[in-house]
C-alpha cells in the first residue's frame, strides 16, 4: 500500500512506493489538478461534445474533476485513460476526493468501472480505463484534449520523449489541448517537433509555471512511431 499524505488543501495524495514520487503537489492535490487540467485545459475548449485522452488514471482525480465540470458545464465528456499500474482498493479507500468534493459515490463508480470497455457514469461522461503501456498500445480514437499526467521526466523519462508526443499528436484533432505540469524544456521542444503550439502560463500554488500545448497542424518532419 501506498503512504497517504495529506497536502496543504486539505486533500489527499499518495507517495508511490513503486516510483519513489508523490502522484500530485504536496500544496494543494486538488487545487493542481483543477488549475493544471480543469481551468488550464478543459474549459479553454469550445466544444461541447469532449474526447478526452489521459496518460496515468493514478488517483482518479483528474476523472472525477472532468465528471463535475460536465454536471456543471453543457459540455459531454467521454474519457479514456491510460494506466498501466493501477492503484489497490487499499489504496482507493484512503482518499477523501469524494468526501471533499462531494461526489463520494461517483468517486468510488469511476474506481470500481471495468477496464477495457465504456462505462457510462451519467449521460454526460462515459469512461473508457485501459491498463496499457502508452510505449507500446495503439491509440484509435480522437481527441480533442491530453491530460499528460505521468510521473515526472526524472522517474519516467521513457514517457517524455518525441516519440510518444508524436504517437499521441498523431490522434489529436485540430485545435486539441495537452496540459502537464513539466516545463522542462524537452518537452517544450519534443512537443513543437510534433506540431503543437507551446506555451508556459502560470502554475498553481507551489509552481511558478506549467505547459499548455495546442495542435495547429502536423509537421511533416515528425518522427515515426
Amino acid at each position: 500500500m501506498n503512504k497517504l499524505i495529506v497536502t496543504e488543501d486539505g486533500s489527499h495524495t499518495l507517495f508511490s512506493e513503486q516510483f519513489g514520487e508523490h502522484y500530485h503537489s504536496l500544496h494543494g492535490a486538488i487545487q493542481e489538478s483543477r488549475h493544471i487540467f480543469i481551468e488550464a485545459g478543459l474549459k479553454q475548449h469550445r466544444a461541447i461534445d469532449l474526447n478526452i485522452l489521459e496518460i496515468g488514471f493514478g488517483t482518479g482525480l483528474n476523472a472525477l474533476l472532468s465528471y463535475i465540470e460536465a454536471l456543471k458545464s453543457d459540455k459531454a465528456i467521454r474519457y479514456t485513460s491510460l494506466e498501466l499500474y493501477p492503484l489497490s482498493i487499499q489504496d482507493i479507500e484512503q482518499i477523501n476526493y469524494g468526501d471533499v468534493l462531494g461526489h463520494e459515490n461517483e468517486f468510488l463508480e469511476l474506481h470500481e468501472a471495468s477496464w477495457g470497455k465504456w462505462i457510462e457514469i451519467n449521460a454526460t461522461f462515459k469512461l473508457h480505463k485501459l491498463k496499457l503501456d502508452i510505449l507500446t498500445c495503439e491509440l484509435v480514437d480522437k481527441y480533442d484534449l491530453i491530460f499528460f499526467d505521468a510521473f515526472s521526466p526524472e522517474i519516467q523519462p521513457e514517457l517524455w520523449t518525441e516519440s510518444i508526443f508524436d504517437k499521441i499528436a498523431r490522434v489529436c484533432n485540430p485545435g486539441a489541448i495537452l496540459t502537464t505540469y513539466s516545463v522542462k524544456g524537452a518537452v517544450r521542444r519534443a512537443l513543437q517537433k510534433v506540431g503543437f503550439e507551446v506555451e508556459r502560463i502560470p502554475g498553481p500554488p507551489g509552481k511558478r509555471e506549467i505547459m499548455r500545448a495546442t495542435m495547429l497542424e502536423r509537421k511533416t518532419s515528425a518522427s515515426k512511431v
